[in-house]
Formats: C-alpha cells, structure tokens, sequence
C-alpha cells in the first residue's frame, strides 16, 4: 500500500489526513485499517509513534458515517483507554479526522465535573472515549447504556489489563452485547495479556509490525552513569550547558516528579510536574504549556505520560528506570514519533543495575554508556552482566514473639520503625485515570 485511497476509507477522510500532512499509511496503518473496515475483531501490536491512534480511528469514522443515530443514552462506538491524557488525545483525533463528518463524539474522564458529561451523554452518543472509572460511575448513575454499542475500541491494552484495570474491564464486558466488533491496540503483548484478551475478542486477527517490545530505530539511546544523590545536578547540568530545548523527563514517584521540577525551577528552568495526583485541569493546562513551548521541561510518571503525543519532542530523560521493563519501550516512544529522529537518555545509578540488564534483555541490544566530567560516579556501573546463583538466600529465623504480639500487636521493622499491615502480600494501590 501507497496511499490511503488504497485502503478503502472515503474522500472526505482522505482529504481530512492530507490537510494534516499525512502523505502515506505508517505500516501499521495499511494493515489495520483494511480489517477493521472488513469488521471482524483485531489483536494489533506496534511500535509506540507509529500512528495506531489513526489506524483505528479512521475505519471508525468510515463505518460510522453511514450507521444511524444513537438512541437517547445509547452510544455506538466505546472506546477505552488508561489514562486522562491519552483519551483526550484520541477524542482531538476523532474531531479532526471526523472535520466535516456529521457524528457526535464525547470524552468523559475523572477530575472534573461529571454533570456536563451526564447532560450530554443523554442525547446519544455516535463515539465515546473514556477511562474505566469514570464510565463505571456513569454506567452507575444510569447516565449511559453500552447494550447498543456496535465497536469496542481497548487502546494501550497491554496497560489497561496490567495496572488494575481488569475488574473494571470484565464489568463494562458484562454490559456489552454479545455482537460486536472489539479491537485491541498496544505497543506491546505479553503472553498473559494475550490470554487475558481472549475473554473479550472472538476470534481475532493478529498483527504485529514491529517485533515484540523493539524500539524505534531513529531514537538514539545512552546511559549516563551517575551517583543517586547526583541525578538532579546531572540534569540540571545537562539542560544548561548543552543548551537541550524541550524535554520529556520520567520520574518513578509522583513525589519524585514534583521534586524534580521544584529543583529544576529554583535553578531558573521553566518547569512542572505531572502525575495521577494531580487535577485534570491542571495536568490538562501543564501538558498544553509544554506543547506551546512555554515549558521547557515536564517531569511525569508513566502513568499520567501515557497519551503525551508532541511532534518533534527531541529528548526523553529517564530520571529514573522503570522496574517494569516494557514501560522502557513506552517511555522512550515519546520521541522519534511518526518518522522523527530522537535521543533517549537515562541517569543510571548502580542500585539500578538490575533493572538495566532487564531492559537491554528485552529490547535485545546494549545500550551505550558513558560518563560526564565531572559527574564520574563512586559506585560504577558493570559492563558485563551481573551472574547471579538463582539460589534465593537461606531464609533467617524467626525470633519467638510473646503473646501479645501473636495477638495483633503493633510491631516493627528491622529499622526499629512500625511494620505497615499486610506485608508483602499487600496488594498496590489502583492506579488513577
């Protein structure tokens, strides 16, 4: 495929993508959109910047352009996705592919106010992008019914069955009829969530453009080897000296992202933090300051960076590694979108090491490192893979406890500080959206 008038979709999108610069399909494009056109279920996979946002949103526009009008509370089209960010992103597509195209599309997140999306759900909804929690609230208050909805539409999959999310997803399925079309994007698949994923696709068809959890070749990664108690000199160091323009920076923490920007701020660099604490109005007007340039740094955690799509973003910094090594592929992503070339760099500590192996072991490739006058570590990084037994370590004994500590008494730790309740064993927090 050359074009996308080869693909089937109609001449007023065709000319809709054309006033927006887009010359030809990406490769994830010309195989999608065929398929979802044909109407059966889709399993696809690709790279994280190569326009899967489009390549299920233009069929969609296609197949919708004909159907009939919602019914009052009905919607035809559902589309979910994990986080605020990234569902806004996807319902500004659908307004700008869909110019022209007479359909009544709709967001609805937490974060703000949910009586405006009550009103509007009620006349009917042609394509409704949402985050699971908050469709669960309005399924909850009657304000919507999803017994109608002709397309499924599950975005970041490998996300949105990982971080909590699948309570939610089995109650919006049970809601579903029993024929539709359901479609499922993401950068990556594991083996358990492609099991998971068959709970909700009939038979599907596959694709995959890219290998499993490759990055993109443009992206030009290094590892900058750096003492922990030093990164945040690194970085400011690194933004000043060479003069970066806009970057993209990772935090693990939402308390580390916010501590991040206030030592960036204090040595005069314009910058904010956002994360899943946060506001939708203020994460919304943070992400709009970064893309007007009016930031020059935005500090997030990979949840709430989900969704960030800046074209020519030239430098993504990963203040801290992730410990999930797929949210390495996503992080990066953020750069070298839609052709662009990228740099990728990540401040390494030697407590790091372990996560590192795990990345370069899933990418398949070594990632380059070096060291910054100046800032030369104590503890530096090995530059072969760390062996290690596979033998866990002989487990100490437990020391008797009275009575009353049997009981429930309150304990403590090895650091003589309270012990938290539940142990190991606590399950984490849900994650916000």
């Amino acid at each position: 495929m050359t074009a996308f008038s080869e693909l089937g979709l109609n001449t007023k999108l065709i000319q809709n993508i054309t006033a927006k610069g887009y010359e030809k399909p990406s490769p994830i494009q010309a195989k999608a959109i065929p398929l979802v056109l044909a109407g059966g279920d889709l399993m696809a996979a690709a790279q994280t910047g190569t326009g899967k946002t489009a390549a299920f949103t233009l069929p969609i526009l296609q197949l919708l352009k004909g159907a009939g009008r919602p019914g009052p509370k009905d919607v035809t089209c559902l589309i979910l996705t994990p986080t605020r960010e990234l569902a806004a992103q996807i319902a500004d597509s659908i307004k700008s592919y869909g110019s022209g195209i007479k359909l009544n599309s709709q967001m609805v997140c937490g974060g703000v106010n949910i009586r405006p999306q009550i009103r509007n759900l009620a006349r009917g909804t042609d394509v409704l992008v949402a985050t699971p929690g908050r469709l669960l609230d309005l399924l909850g208050q009657g304000a919507l019914r999803l017994d109608h909805v002709k397309m499924w539409v599950l975005d970041e999959a490998d996300r949105m069955l990982d971080m909590g999310f699948i309570p939610a997803m089995r109650r919006v399925h049970a809601e579903l009829p029993a024929k539709r079309q359901t479609l499922m994007f993401s950068a990556t698949f594991s083996r358990d969530i492609e099991g998971l994923a068959g709970e909700f696709l009939h038979k599907p068809q596959k694709i995959q453009v890219t290998p499993a959890n490759t990055t993109v070749s443009r992206i030009d990664q290094q590892v900058y080897s750096v003492d922990k108690a030093r990164k945040t000199d690194l970085l400011k160091h690194l933004v000043q000296s060479e003069q970066w323009g806009q970057v993209l920076v990772f935090s693990r923490t939402k308390y580390g992202a916010d501590k991040i920007s206030r030592q960036l701020s204090k040595a005069g660099i314009s910058s904010d933090s956002i994360h899943g604490d946060k506001k939708q109005g203020a994460r919304t007007r943070s992400l709009k300051q970064f893309k007007d340039g009016r930031l020059q740094v935005l500090v997030a955690t990979d949840i709430a960076a989900r969704g960030i799509d800046i074209q020519q973003l030239p430098r993504v910094v990963n203040f801290d590694l992730p410990h999930v090594a797929e949210d390495y592929v996503h992080r990066i992503g953020r750069t070298g979108r839609a052709g662009e070339t990228g740099i990728a760099l990540s401040l390494v500590s030697a407590d790091e090491v372990s996560q590192l192996q795990k990345i370069e072991k899933l990418i398949k490739k070594s990632i380059p490192r070096q060291e910054i006058d100046g800032f030369e570590p104590e503890h530096r990084l090995p530059t072969k893979e760390v062996k290690t037994s596979g033998k866990r370590p002989p487990r100490k004994a437990k020391a008797k406890t009275g009575a009353h500590q049997r009981r429930g008494a309150s304990s403590s730790n090895g650091d003589g500080q309270p012990a938290r309740r539940g142990g190991q064993n606590r399950r984490p927090s849900r994650a916000r959206a």
